[in-house]
């Protein structure tokens, strides 16, 4: 199981830069009353992703930093970081990567749960509760699980068959004729609009388009005859004259090439032109055809377009969508069967389940309830309910700590040194706790017996998992394998927090002071030795 190693705080509250380094089982926090042993539990819970105080920032400082440095089999480490700024906010790193709150609170939970009077509280949840059953009971939920995920995909994958069949039917229907329309009007590809364009043109001006061509001839050629007049010599007659002028002079002939190529190029432009102007005819009936056929394109383009290649690309689209739909109508009759075979799979694993947290949920309140009679709670009555359909989801933790009164959710649950120690009632009965667990306030309003049970309690769990604990009763602390003494010391006219790692004599001066506020009472040390005896004896393998 992963343990921290190491928990750095700087400038939280009255600690200026602590450093405490932790070995396994159990370790206590003890000190005089007010020394920042809260304030340590406090940087875990910002580690946990707890509300963010900029109040808690130490005066002169602009932010403060906690850091916990986890270790797990293997000597696997992960490093855990949030700073807190005095003008507001904070951030967060996950292994010296920047993260958001919510990441490194994820993180944190797998590692490290924590217990005391507001302070962040795993198993208060509803859903942590539940697991906490189905571990308890060794209920195995994987099959669930794999039969939910069964229907949800087969029910996906009969939604994207496009709904039912009557759904289906429209769509091909409305398919089938979108694609009929596009293919009646045997579209002749890309391009066609602006052929017919250049068409429409021609055809609406005929008569202009011929005058003008004539003109043109004229001035080219002479041709007078087909409604030109230049009045005058036409361009071939004058390149004419040009070339018989540079004839035969041998310097000049490239000049003359030239004339007589232009000649050449005007010919065929006369050529061309004559066509226009003999073959051009008007031609009213075609000029309704193609204006009739572009406003068909405009139509087909405005649902389907714009362009003609959009109005093709559709229809091949439409076509791929009604050969799925052809198909869709045997995949979903195969669909409607295997959905019903899931559900009744799905249904006797609910019963199944449902079934075995009915049947451990009161083994496990039993547990839990012997458990509290020993940690100075006799009369508290502890249930687990179990409710809601199917699978039964609805798994509640509830305490009456004292007769009379009625039996509450734990998050409900009013004193937080009765919710501590029925959280460490409830982790003396399950076996899945996170590698580190912070008790805070667990002592509250105990003493005697009572207190000595609360510590044997704490110390057996911690050979399971590392434990943290802050008390102020000697017989807690007394049960632990580590302790740390917090105290405020003054230097510079500023009151600063240390931690100081306890030997066995430091043990017995410090216990001393938690039993009669006298650290150098002779009786109080000897009492003192008493308890670290009996936690040696305690610890001890029987014969």
């Amino acid at each position: 199981m992963p343990h921290l190693a190491e928990l750095r705080v700087r400038n939280l509250g009255v600690i200026e830069d602590v450093t405490l380094r932790l070995g396994p089982g159990m370790t206590v926090l003890t000190g005089e009353t007010g020394a920042g042993k809260t304030l340590l539990v406090g940087a875990l819970s910002l580690l946990l992703g707890g509300r963010a105080d900029s109040g808690a920032v130490r005066a002169g400082a602009e932010e403060a930093v906690v850091e916990g440095r986890f270790v797990g089999p293997g000597g696997a480490e992960a490093v855990l970081a949030r700073s807190v700024a005095r003008a507001g906010g904070s951030r967060a790193w996950i292994d010296g990567r920047m993260a958001t709150v919510g990441a490194l609170a994820e993180a944190a939970a797998d590692l490290l749960e924590l217990h005391g009077q507001h302070q962040h509280r795993a198993l208060v949840h509803p859903a942590a509760q539940r697991d906490a059953l189905d571990a308890f009971g060794r209920i195995d939920t994987g099959a669930l699980r794999a039969a939910r995920a069964r229907i949800a995909a087969l029910v996906a994958e009969r939604a994207a068959l496009g709904g039912d069949v009557q759904e289906r039917t429209r769509e091909a229907e409305v398919l089938g004729f979108q694609v009929e329309e596009i293919d009646r009007a045997g579209l002749a590809g890309p391009g066609e609009d602006a052929r017919l364009g250049a068409e429409e043109d021609r055809l609406a001006e005929a008569s202009a388009h011929r005058r003008a061509a004539a003109e043109a001839l004229a001035a080219v050629a002479g041709d007078g005859d087909v409604g030109g007049d230049v009045g005058g010599e036409s361009a071939l007659d004058r390149l004419a004259a040009a070339s018989g002028a540079l004839a035969g002079r041998a310097p000049l002939e490239a000049l003359d090439a030239r004339v007589r190529g232009a000649m050449a190029e005007l010919a065929d432009l006369a050529g061309e032109l004559r066509a226009v102007v003999e073959t051009w005819e008007d031609d009213p009936e075609r000029l309704d055809e193609v204006r009739a056929r572009r406003r068909l394109l405009a139509e087909l383009g405005r649902k389907y377009g714009p362009e003609v290649e959009d109005v093709l690309a559709f229809a091949a689209s439409a076509r791929a969508r009604l050969d799925a739909l052809s198909d869709a109508e045997g995949r979903s009759a195969v669909l409607e069967g295997a959905v019903a075979e899931a559900r009744t799979v799905l249904a006797a694993e609910e019963e199944a389940v449902a079934r075995a947290r009915r049947r451990a949920a009161p083994v496990l309140a039993a547990e839990i309830e012997a458990a509290l009679r020993g940690l100075a709670l006799p009369s508290a009555t502890f249930a687990v309910s179990v409710a809601g359909e199917g699978s039964a989801e609805e798994v509640t933790f509830t305490l009456a700590a004292n007769p009379g009164e009625p039996a509450l959710p734990l998050a409900r649950t009013a004193s937080g040194g009765e919710l501590a120690r029925t959280m460490l009632a409830v982790r003396l009965a399950l076996t899945d706790a996170p590698g580190v667990l912070v008790f805070d306030e667990v002592d509250a309003g105990v003493g005697g017996t009572a207190a000595v049970a609360v510590g044997a309690a704490l110390a057996g769990l911690g050979r399971t998992a590392q434990v943290l604990v802050v008390t102020h009763l000697a017989q807690v602390a007394a049960q632990a394998d580590h302790q740390l003494e917090v105290r405020k010391v003054e230097a510079g006219g500023r009151t600063r927090s240390e931690v100081t790692p306890l030997d066995e004599e430091g043990r017995v001066v410090e216990l001393a002071r938690m039993l009669s506020g006298r650290p150098d009472s002779d009786s109080a040390r000897e009492h003192a030795r008493e308890l670290l005896a009996s936690r040696h004896r305690r610890a001890a393998p029987g014969p």
